[in-house]
């Protein structure tokens, strides 16, 4: 069945594998994609949502880098909301409310339409390694599969265990088998393993909840989307999500199944997203709060599912009933199934290079969950560079890595090769010290050319990025070289309530005004007058707009990046014994010899790696 060598093998058909197998089939690479059941390729697995704080941000760097998730979402989007839009614009993050069945379906159609793509329903059980190189998978069937690379995606299901209450039973995912035999072979290769645990709310019957009680969350009134192509238009029409709240009644029916819940009685010892916690862990950890949000959100367009966001949990299904029952709005619910919790072998992302690339075996990459962390954003910005970096390999090229500075990406994956984690590791803004610069809105411009070197995308799309900044550029000369007329201006700003002023002055000092928006300046007719004649549109003007407001704070930050620059160009010589450098504390030598940082700038962010380890590094490097 398979005579010839694949370039690529993706194993596990999630969103990083969709995202591997896409990105390494459009770069030209012979690409299979195996998974477990073809029906569910790119399921949501849990809420039907992507994007949201950072992780709307991710979605537009793996678009502008010529993945999928933007498009898909798009397709499938039934709401559209902007995060944040009273914060910095360092926070705004795009969010997409989604159709399920429309989501896996438009994945699914993008990966048949891509010519060098092979498909392959049957679980992997093993991996052909001679001398610590990877040729390739064993299925369960006995097959094997010969290849150059191998990614593995296996999301949560190797050796995945599924708990309702008391009841525990094997399981990747509701209704689907766990996938056995990886795990024991990675260790007997040398990886160092462990589990985590994650969750998700039960599913009910829409038909059967009382909106009328329960308060409406409707979508933004003028909607934008991920995507930066013109594949997608925003949406025109949407569906509202609901809030509704627990109460201290609700709390107490839950503790009556305390005694029965594998979290608290011994069963489920692995950790959990702490940012996601079980409706459980939060009455448990916030005893003083007599009630949670709870948010109603709709399946999709036409279906009558419906996730319950915010009620995660693994108490047994006659506890989950009881309690759900006595939430406002919900007092005849009927359920699709319980929520359970999952637990799932992982293996700590320290033994990885920054490419995702395996350090003991060669050619062979891990991406997504299997490296520690949650969410499908997160998962499909692993895919995605372990694709393009599987590629470059088997092609000898120069391996792709993106910067701290560059994108959100390079922040994920940065801190998962450099610190590790211990729990399920989720993407937020305040783990980026230049997110000025990582913006959801720039996202195109400081990727799309690497995308367009790479190979992935037509440099068609780079013209229209080009003629973006272009015009941006253009525009925010003209607000440095205008004057206006302080009579004129001074009823604008009596308007808004903020100092007048005594003389002319530029277009740009008025603008910087935090209480100055661009709707305000286009009251102005030499800057109407100029949107007109240049025919400029909302996306410029934003980029303008943030980049007038926030010179100051963008201009630190490439100050700060360029430091750490210099740190990123003292190289470390490979396998370097640190043993031999005394003045290193020991928690430094011990941490430095297990990560093996490739820079002085990756080794200053390891924890426990302190200012004058770095000092003696740099003076044994030369510096």
């Amino acid at each position: 069945m398979f005579e010839k060598e694949y370039d690529v093998i993706v194993v596990g058909a999630g969103h990083a594998g969709s995202e591997a197998a896409a990105v390494a089939a459009n770069m030209g690479a012979k690409t299979l994609l195996v998974t477990m059941n073809l029906q569910n390729i790119a399921q949501m697995s849990c809420n039907p949502a992507m994007g949201g704080i950072a992780k709307g941000q991710i979605v537009r760097e793996i678009d502008a880098l010529g993945g999928y998730s933007g498009i898909v979402s798009d397709k499938s989007a039934i709401q559209f909301k902007m995060l944040n839009k009273s914060k910095g614009p360092a926070m705004w993050s795009p969010r997409t409310q989604n159709d399920r069945m429309r989501f896996a379906e438009e994945w699914r159609l993008q990966l048949e339409s891509i010519e060098n793509l092979d498909f392959y329903q049957e679980m992997c059980s093993g991996l052909i390694v001679d001398d610590n190189k990877l040729l390739g998978v064993r299925t369960s069937l006995g097959l094997e599969i010969r290849s150059k690379a191998v990614i593995l995606t296996n999301g949560t299901f190797l050796n995945g265990l599924i708990h309702i209450g008391e009841k525990q039973f094997g399981g990747g995912r509701a209704g689907e088998r766990a996938s056995t035999g990886i795990t024991e072979e990675l260790i007997a290769l040398g990886f160092e393993s462990g589990r985590m645990k994650t969750g998700t709310p039960p599913r009910v019957d829409g038909r059967s909840l009382d909106y009328s009680k329960m308060i409406p969350q409707p979508g933004d009134v003028i909607t934008s989307k991920f995507s930066y192509s013109s594949i997608t238009t925003p949406l025109s029409l949407q569906r509202d999500c609901h809030m509704t709240y627990t109460s201290p009644e609700v709390h107490n029916l839950l503790r009556e199944g305390f005694d029965r819940s594998p979290m608290f009685n011994g069963r489920i010892q692995s950790i959990g997203p702490r940012y996601c916690p079980s409706i459980e862990d939060k009455i448990d950890r916030f005893a003083d709060k007599d009630r949670h949000q709870i948010f109603v959100e709709p399946e999709g367009w036409n279906t009558c599912e419906v996730y319950v966001n915010g009620f995660s949990t693994s108490l047994p299904e006659d506890v989950q009933f009881k309690a759900l029952r006595s939430v406002t709005g919900f007092e005849n619910v009927k359920f699709f199934r319980p929520g359970y919790a999952i637990e799932y072998d992982y293996f700590p992302p320290t033994q990885l290079k920054h490419t995702l690339e395996t350090k003991s075996v060669d050619n062979l990459y891990f991406a997504g969950q299997i490296n520690g962390t949650t969410g499908y954003e997160e998962a499909a910005s692993q895919g995605l560079m372990a694709g393009i970096n599987a590629v470059r390999k088997i092609r000898e090229e120069e391996e792709f890595i993106l910067g701290r500075d560059e994108a959100y990406i390079g922040v994920l994956i940065d801190d998962l090769i450099t610190k590790g984690t211990e729990e399920p590791y989720r993407m937020f803004t305040s783990r980026a010290e230049y997110r000025t610069l990582l913006r959801q809105d720039n996202a195109d411009l400081r990727l799309t050319p690497r995308a367009v070197e790479l190979g992935i995308i037509p440099e068609a799309r780079l013209k229209r990025v080009e003629e973006k900044q272009e015009k941006a550029n253009h525009m925010v000369e003209f607000l440095k070289d205008t004057s206006y007329d302080f009579k004129e201006i001074n009823e604008l700003l009596e308007r808004k309530k903020t100092a007048t002023v005594k003389q002319n002055d530029k277009l740009y000092k008025v603008f910087s005004r935090p209480q100055i928006t661009t709707e305000d300046m286009k009251t102005l007719p030499q800057f109407q007058n100029y949107i007109e004649e240049h025919d400029l549109d909302e996306d410029i003007l934003e980029q303008v707009e943030i980049r007038v407001k926030y010179a100051g704070y963008i201009e630190k930050e490439k100050n700060n990046a360029d430091k750490l620059h210099r740190l990123e160009n003292v190289k470390i010589p490979p396998n370097y014994n640190y043993k031999n450098l005394a003045s290193l504390s020991y928690e430094a030598r011990e941490k430095l010899t297990k990560i093996q940082p490739v820079t002085v700038s990756q080794a200053s962010r390891i924890s426990g790696v302190t200012p004058s380890d770095i000092s003696v590094l740099l003076v044994h490097m030369g510096r």
